[in-house]
C-alpha cells in the first residue's frame, strides 16, 4: 500500500489548497490540458522508488502549473510584461511551500510518511499550446517497508 499511500496523502494535501482545483498522476501528457476549468492543476509523477533496510524511498515529483493570461490592455512595462506570468509563478510556488511545509512537519507529518532531506523546484515557462507556466518541486519520500521475509516458500 506504500505507493497509494504516497499518491494520496500527497493529493489530499493539494486538494485542501487555494491555487489548486485539480491533482492528476502519471503521464502528463495523457492530461487533457485543453480543458480551463481544470486550472490551476497539480500533477504528480513518482519518478523513482528504491528499497532500503526498513523503507522504500519514492523520488517524487509535484507539477503546480496555472494558465497565463495575457492582457487586451494597453499597458506593457519591460518587468511584468502584458499578461500574469509573475503571479501564476508566484502563486504556484506558495502552494508547493505551504504543501511541502504540511507534509514536512505539519498536520501530515506522521511515522509512515517523512521527507528525507529537502526540496528542489524549477520554474518553467509557456509549456504545451495554452500558454501554462508554474513550478516543478521534487522530493524524497520514506514509507515503512512492510513487507516480510517469513513464510516465503524454500
Amino acid at each position: 500500500m506504500s505507493y497509494f499511500h504516497v499518491i494520496n496523502t500527497i493529493k489530499d494535501a493539494l486538494l485542501l489548497e487555494p491555487f489548486c482545483n485539480t491533482v492528476t498522476e502519471g503521464d502528463l501528457y495523457e492530461v487533457d490540458l485543453k480543458k480551463q476549468t481544470i486550472f490551476p492543476l497539480s500533477h504528480l509523477v513518482v519518478n523513482s522508488a528504491s528499497f532500503e533496510e526498513n523503507v522504500i524511498r519514492f523520488n517524487v515529483s509535484i507539477i503546480a502549473m496555472d494558465i497565463v493570461d495575457i492582457s487586451k490592455d494597453v499597458e506593457y512595462t519591460v518587468f511584468r510584461g502584458n499578461d500574469n506570468e509573475q503571479d501564476v509563478l508566484n502563486t504556484q510556488l506558495l502552494l508547493l511551500n505551504r504543501v511541502y511545509e504540511r507534509i514536512s512537519r505539519g498536520d501530515i507529518y506522521s511515522a509512515n510518511f517523512q521527507i528525507d532531506g529537502g526540496n528542489t523546484c524549477e520554474p518553467f515557462r509557456e509549456r504545451h499550446e495554452n500558454n501554462l507556466a508554474g513550478w516543478t518541486m521534487t522530493f524524497d519520500v520514506l514509507t515503512p517497508n512492510e513487507m516480510t521475509i517469513c513464510n516465503v516458500p524454500n
